[in-house]
């Protein structure tokens, strides 16, 4: 029997399937179609086509975020390549691994006058963990498992072009040198390290405990350690619901969105104990302050030059320093997080108008607060929306999803469209505001063409308002930030999808509920108010 020809595309993409990548984003075109036909004919990996290429990766940034694992972008050479710059940047600001694949002219660089085609090598440069174009269709998968080996290993984002006659040369791939990546990533300091960690704690009177992204999934852990040496736990924004926001040990947010009471708290401490921190500037860390740092990324151990740094996971460092802690007997820490979460609250639900027209912020994260499931994956904003859902969401077991130190506008939507893949039987909101949502809102035909329900709520205020309190912070006049929106409702009917719009503060609740089961894309244009500040 005569064996099937294969081309560079087919062996390509049957190597993604080969390393559990079983989602793609991205937009066909001239310089990729022969990839394109590979996705076509793999009956194990979808094929996601968006829009506008900045939303297929900021999609696959948010993918790893929410899972662990990579998702592809590909895209033509040139504008589409380019296109997917601000998505990329996120991920590697966010340390999201990330697969770009791009597609290339004939005869990469000729000279100038050639259609769609730039300088890749130099245009993802800054960008990527690794980048290269494939020359010899021979080193295919060679540099295929290389992207992903550095994308896994450095956790960022690994680029490769593949110009349009190599991707449709024939290639059997026995005749391909291959690699493979190391299945286990564990680091442990060593035992005088820790030793020196547990000494330092044991000593502290008033230690506190933040957790970062780094540290999620360690809930249990984070719980066992904070009983043991008697701190509360305060956390990063992006650590917003490692435990939910009524657990006992739990004293909330550092940094802008949180409460005085956890800046009081981290400032009267004698300890910190950082796990999986970045040390944004959003989030405050003192410097000045005797630390502990658990940290896997060495790049960011020593951040605090007053530290004990432990480089490694979270996951394994936490047993080690639990076991070698002593036993803490101030009881009365449990009784004092109790009475400033007890005023915190209060704070929040004495802003939370119920009367106010246009709806407040503080209301609608309230009512969101009470009737979103446990188990919702949520996806926010940059801007005002974003702030709010920091500072007054109570989270219970819901998981959420952000742009992270690169903070940009439009992640919300597509991060929405990566929940639902990831997530299919899980309730998927998005929380925007009209700002952020039209440098997205393209693609909410992308949710409906590939049967994605979700609950899509625009906080429609007509302004970029976070920069119109920047303005008004700074002395400037307010200029520029007025939005002339469309209704926002109507559009996602004219994209098959459901529109519904809220008003009055009565109507939320209401609304909210009766679109959490539907079967189609739903957004709600909620009118609120740009004034709130």
């Amino acid at each position: 029997m005569e064996k099937t020809q294969t081309t560079v595309s087919d062996v390509l993409i049957n190597e993604l399937s080969k390393w559990d990548i079983t989602l793609v984003f991205g937009i066909p075109g001239t310089s990729s179609l022969g990839l394109v036909e590979a996705l076509r004919k793999n009956q194990k990996i979808r094929y996601i086509v968006v829009r506008h290429e900045e939303n297929a990766a900021m999609a696959a940034s948010a993918y790893h975020k929410l899972t662990g694992k990579i998702a592809a972008c590909l895209t033509i050479a040139g504008p589409g390549a380019s296109n997917l710059a601000t998505g990329l940047y996120d991920a590697k600001e966010d340390r999201a691994s990330v697969l770009s694949i791009n597609g290339q002219v004939n005869g990469q660089y000729i000279g100038d006058g050639s259609f769609q085609e730039i300088d890749q090598d130099a245009f993802f440069r800054p960008i990527t963990v690794y980048n290269n174009t494939i020359y010899d269709k021979t080193q295919s998968l060679r540099i295929l498992d290389q992207a992903l080996r550095h994308a896994i290993v450095q956790r960022g984002v690994a680029q490769i072009s593949i110009p349009n006659d190599v991707q449709k040369a024939i290639l059997d791939a026995e005749s391909c040198e291959l690699e493979t990546c190391p299945s286990n990533f564990n680091i442990l300091p060593d035992d005088a390290e820790l030793k020196k960690a547990a000494t330092l704690i044991d000593k502290s009177k008033k230690p506190v405990i933040l957790a970062g992204w780094g540290a999620f999934g360690n809930s249990e852990l984070l719980l066992r350690f904070a009983e043991r040496i008697k701190a509360p736990i305060v956390t990063t924004f992006r650590a917003k619901g490692i435990l939910p926001d009524d657990n006992i040990w739990l004293l909330g947010i550092l940094g802008n969105v949180g409460s005085p009471s956890t800046r009081k708290t981290v400032a009267e401490s004698d300890l910190l104990i950082t796990l999986g921190v970045g040390f944004s500037r959003q989030t405050h860390v003192p410097t000045h302050k005797a630390l502990v740092q658990v940290e896997i990324d060495p790049l960011k151990i020593g951040k605090i030059p007053f530290a004990v740094a432990l480089w490694g996971n979270c996951s394994l460092v936490l047993p080690k320093l639990i076991d070698a802690v002593q036993m803490k007997q101030n009881e009365s820490v449990l009784q004092e997080i109790a009475l400033m979460k007890k005023k915190w609250f209060e704070q929040l639900q004495k802003e939370a108008d119920p009367t106010a027209t246009p709806l407040r912020p503080p209301f609608i994260m309230k009512i969101l607060s009470e009737v979103l499931p446990e188990d919702a994956i949520i996806s926010i904003d940059v801007g005002e929306n974003g702030w709010w859902f920091g500072r007054n969401f109570k989270m219970k077991h819901q998981r959420f999803v952000m742009s992270g130190y690169l903070g940009t506008m439009g992640f919300g939507f597509p991060g929405a469209l990566a929940a639902k893949l990831a997530y299919p039987d899980k309730t998927v909101v998005c929380i925007t505001g009209d700002g952020g949502f039209s440098m997205a809102m393209a693609d909410f035909v992308t949710a409906v063409k590939y049967d994605l329900p979700m609950v899509v709520l625009v906080l429609n205020n007509k302004q970029l308002a976070m920069i119109q309190l920047e303005q008004k912070m700074e002395g400037y006049q307010n200029f520029g930030t007025d939005l002339l929106n469309p209704d926002f409702a109507r559009y996602a009917e004219a994209c098959g999808g459901i529109g519904l719009t809220v008003s009055r503060p009565e109507e939320l609740e209401k609304t909210v509920k009766q679109t959490l089961g539907l079967k189609k894309p739903v957004l709600i244009n909620v009118m609120t108010d740009a004034n709130r500040f």
